[in-house]
């Protein structure tokens, strides 16, 4: 494996690409240690023998405190991540997968940014993200039509709806990656979080309470809420912590409906980290049963902030006209 940095791939200003950072993030990681964004930034400009003068190099008119090779090592490591090379077990904390060894071991230091993104992990990924980004554009109420970039924003955007759109596709890898972390997440946890999501959305009301099930096998019922305090307006949950391949069908979604029937209850909800087929989704729509899939779970999640916290905030100014009214 090549040691030398300047035989790497070099931008206009004599400094390494981002994806030129690809391979060597693997060789540091390869011992399957648990480590942070600043030891691995560390490790590979130690291991290219890069100089110290190159790794002060801040972007110009810029208030951020990261070097352009820190930020650079950044977007390989979100490279790596997307095609499941490495996992974030935390924040800035990486680790090599069993994926990762493998394409180390296959390309060495000649696995690129393009190989990556033909990786199947890579690939699907980048479709959920694709699904996501159409679906915040559903949501908008503005359709501006213009020429489109390839980051999905168009010539004709003011400052502000660039701003919006940057944002909105930032939050929706950070979904993707809530996404994954709840199929990890031991069943009962996530049976609570779900439940606290839905308390916070004001499901159990002013004085309502909310409650798990599942461990006392409530014949398919997963969580409670009662809506008043006696009971009297109750929301039934089923819960399923799904693979992404594993879609809910109808067989599944009638189930529920029984246990329901159980119950005599006439309103359920029906959350899963998967998706649901056409079948279950039009018995659901018959039944009044409401369906959550993973894309809108993680949705909520952001939008009610369970499991999430604000990274960071952007001011956007506009002039303030009435300061610059004559006083009467």
């Amino acid at each position: 494996m090549n040691k030398n940095w300047e035989k790497l791939k070099l931008s206009s200003s004599g400094l390494p690409t981002w994806d030129s950072f690809i391979p060597y993030i693997l060789e540091v990681l390869k011992n399957g240690e648990e480590t942070t964004r600043h030891v691995i930034v560390k490790r590979v400009l130690d291991l290219l023998g890069v100089p110290e003068d190159l790794r002060r190099v801040e972007y110009a008119d810029s208030e951020s405190s990261q070097t352009v090779l820190y930020n650079r090592i950044g977007f390989a490591l979100t490279g790596l991540y997307k095609a499941q090379a490495i996992i974030r077990l935390k924040l800035g904390v990486y680790q090599i997968t069993e994926k990762g060894i493998s394409l180390l071991e296959k390309y060495g230091d000649a696995l690129t940014a393009n190989i990556l993104q033909k990786q199947p992990e890579y690939i699907t990924y980048m479709e959920e993200l694709e699904l996501r980004n159409k679906r915040s554009k559903e949501k908008s109420k503005n359709s501006p039509v213009g020429k489109v970039s390839f980051t999905g924003i168009n010539e004709d955007d003011d400052p502000q709806e660039i701003v919006k759109k940057l944002v909105d596709e930032r939050n929706n890898e950070i979904e993707i990656e809530l996404l994954n972390k709840l199929r990890e997440t031991d069943p009962i946890f996530f049976e609570k979080l779900v439940t606290k999501l839905l308390d916070v959305m004001g499901y159990s009301g002013k004085n309502g309470s909310v409650m798990v099930t599942s461990q006392s096998n409530d014949g398919g019922i997963d969580g409670i809420i009662n809506q008043d305090p006696l009971g009297a307006s109750t929301v039934y949950l089923q819960v399923k912590r799904y693979a992404e391949e594993n879609v809910v069908g109808r067989p599944a979604i009638q189930s529920f409906y029984g246990a329901l029937a159980g119950v005599n209850a006439d309103r359920g909800v029906f959350i899963t980290t998967s998706s649901f087929s056409k079948g279950a989704q039009e018995f659901a729509r018959n039944q009044g049963i409401v369906l959550i899939d993973g894309i809108q779970l993680t949705d909520l999640m952001i939008e009610f902030k369970v499991g999430v916290e604000p990274a960071q905030e952007y001011v956007v100014y506009q002039i303030k006209y009435d300061d610059f009214e004559p006083e009467e």
